[in-house]
């Protein structure tokens, strides 16, 4: 009998087999290997041989995932993928998702021209200063492209504009909203975020970000962070903190000849972009009690005192100078991944500090309120790890390494701000909160822990700056809704005598907090209606006007809430009638003391953001102290 003709093509599967096709539908081949068999690809250059057996597993896993994704996959073949390969036509790209061709259809109805325009116009107009790495020509370009032009310019403008959505004191009145967004509040603007932010992340899967990363792939990845932050999700924002950081180094930012050669303006603003990095993960380093991944290998950026943005620019380069000083070394001892430290390292970061900065600061107002208020709250961070290490002393000359300096602190940083606007401070969102609210409770517990004598002079105690430092933070929007009760509850544990600590708030702690949603200050100069109610200008710190009647007295003592620590994920507990936390540290039934000290503190005297290690047991310090 003679052999069957050879046909003259081969099915999808056997080509890619490299094995004899019988025709038909299915083959044979195909018919025992349980394949689908299709005839849809186009014939390309032979390649190399490669094992049949895993051919055939490649061919299965990749129609499994086919059927998968197809809504109608009973009995019909999907159809192929084609990408382009090495300037080619590829038939049969297993390596593809099936669902890639609609991957970068984009939902041009999540933005209006008018509402991009408004988000690039509140950058500009808010954030540029902390901000500097674009010229208002690149947005605009950026803004007339992204419709039609590259997947990364459309999901840098989405990842913008969510980073927007989700500041206080912005608002879209009359700007069209898409569907389901038409009113302007915060939660509606949030919302808004989160859908812009859903995708940016569908259009990247299909962006190969990693293997050929751009500046715009760090970007966005950046502003993915920010808008995260921004909605309180800690875990997301601090991954793509750290995709931002590492396709930076893929990029080779961190290496000063990248910036030798090229566009100049370029350059400038890549510069200040790496630094941003920089200075955003090592404040959210400390908080969080994370590595650092970004080093200062490059220069800060340069300053050209007869540009127009001069002012600017001093600014970020002081910001940045702060935290130059935040190193891998402070970082280990403050991550408790090194254990040697020594009083003079100590004592001489906090000079630098307090000397890397001029003290009249050639910036803007709203940079000033950061600068300044990051620069204490550094010097607060490492008198922490100070404390934690056991290296302070009543009797110490240098007053830095004494238990009392967080009221000098205290002291410096009312001084600076007093006269600043709450916007100049509103437009940094939660991040200078949480600075605030560390160095509110810091000061709490020294008040409640270390004997303070009145000195001849002083006009304020360090309850009055406690006080202020309450009040502010209530002011702020972040503040009102989370951290107040927190700070309230530490305040009525360290401090129960103080008197009227919230002066401006309304009777009930609760309503204050309903109202709270609604109280972020618009742009500056602009009328808006109080939370409290009334038309009122974005006052500054200092001013006591339009507040209102104080609160009630604070509830009996086991009323209160108790909690193990006042950071920003603390967590409340029942049980009444305890000693107050310690710089983080549990609290301790009432009674058990040690000479007048809480056991707490005479057995761990830690500072809230320093790890929890028993081997740091400070009866020493105590007893030095009180000797």
């Amino acid at each position: 009998m003679a052999a069957a003709p050879p046909v003259k093509k081969a099915c999808d599967a056997c080509h890619r087999r490299k094995v004899r096709c019988s025709g038909g539908q299915p083959c044979k081949n195909c018919g025992q290997a349980s394949l689908q068999c299709t005839y849809l690809a186009i014939p390309q250059k032979k390649g190399p041989k490669g094992s049949r057996a895993k051919v055939i597993s490649e061919i299965r896993d990749t129609q499994q995932q086919q059927k998968q994704h197809s809504p109608q996959h009973a009995g019909k073949p999907p159809t192929p993928v084609r990408t382009p390969h090495d300037g080619e036509e590829n038939p049969f790209d297993f390596n593809t998702s099936p669902i890639s061709p609609t991957a970068h259809t984009r939902n041009l109805d999540l933005l209006s021209a008018q509402t991009v325009d408004s988000c690039i116009n509140f950058f500009f107009n808010h954030l540029y200063p902390t901000m500097p790495i674009f010229s208002n020509q690149h947005l605009g370009a950026l803004a007339v492209e992204y419709r039609n032009g590259p997947p990364e310019v459309y999901c840098l403008v989405l990842s913008l504009c969510a980073f927007i959505m989700v500041q206080p004191g912005m608002s879209f009145e009359g700007v069209p909203m898409p569907v389901n967004y038409d009113e302007d509040s915060i939660a509606a603007r949030h919302r808004h975020a989160g859908a812009l932010l859903k995708e940016v992340h569908r259009i990247r899967k299909d962006i190969d970000f990693i293997d050929n990363p751009t500046v715009h792939s760090v970007q966005i990845s950046f502003f993915i962070f920010c808008s995260y932050f921004g909605l309180d999700k800690v875990n997301l924002s601090w991954y793509h903190l750290r995709e931002a950081s590492t396709l930076a180094h893929l990029l080779n930012m961190n290496e000063e000849t990248l910036y030798k050669v090229g566009d100049l303006v370029e350059n400038q603003h890549n510069r200040r972009f790496y630094w941003l990095l920089l200075v955003t993960e090592r404040a959210n380093a400390i908080q969080r009690h994370k590595p650092l991944s970004m080093l200062a290998t490059i220069e800060l950026p340069t300053v050209d005192r007869e540009s127009a943005q001069a002012s600017v620019l001093h600014g970020f380069v002081y910001l940045a100078s702060l935290f130059r000083l935040i190193d891998d070394e402070f970082m280990s001892l403050w991550n408790k991944a090194k254990s040697e430290c020594s009083t003079s390292y100590l004592a001489q970061l906090q000079t630098q500090l307090a000397d890397v900065i001029p003290p009249v600061l050639e910036c803007t107002e709203n940079q000033a309120a950061d600068v300044k208020i990051t620069q204490h709250w550094l010097r607060c961070m490492v008198w922490q790890l100070s404390i934690a290490n056991g290296y302070l002393s009543s009797s110490s000359p240098d007053l830095t390494m004494t238990f009392k300096y967080p009221i000098e602190i205290a002291k410096d940083l009312i001084r600076d701000i007093q006269s600043m606007s709450l916007q100049s401070m509103e437009v940094h969102g939660i991040g200078l909160i949480e600075k605030l609210f560390d160095m509110s409770c810091t000061l709490s517990d020294v008040i409640a822990f270390v004997p303070i004598e009145h000195t001849n002079g002083e006009t304020q105690t360090p309850q009055d700056y406690l006080n202020q430092l309450l009040n502010l933070i209530s002011r702020l929007r972040g503040g009102a809704s989370r951290y107040v009760p927190l700070l309230m509850a530490k305040v009525a544990e360290n401090v129960p005598n103080m008197q009227n600590p919230l002066t401006h708030m309304p009777h009930s702690l609760d309503a204050f907090m309903e109202r709270s949603e609604d109280s972020c200050f618009g742009p500056q100069n602009q009328m808006q209606e109080s939370s409290y109610g009334g038309a009122i200008r974005p006052p500054a710190f200092g001013d006591t006007t339009n507040h209102i009647p104080p609160q009630q007295p604070h509830p009996p003592q086991q009323d209160r809430l108790v909690f193990e620590t006042y950071s920003p994920s603390a967590t409340t507990h029942s049980e009444p009638a305890m000693t107050p936390p310690i710089f983080g540290m549990p609290g301790t039934p009432q009674g058990h003391s040690l000479g007048g000290i809480p056991t707490s503190v005479s057995q761990y005297f830690q500072p809230r953001s320093v790890p929890l290690s028993k081997s740091n047991a400070t009866n020493d310090i105590w007893n030095g102290y009180h000797g």
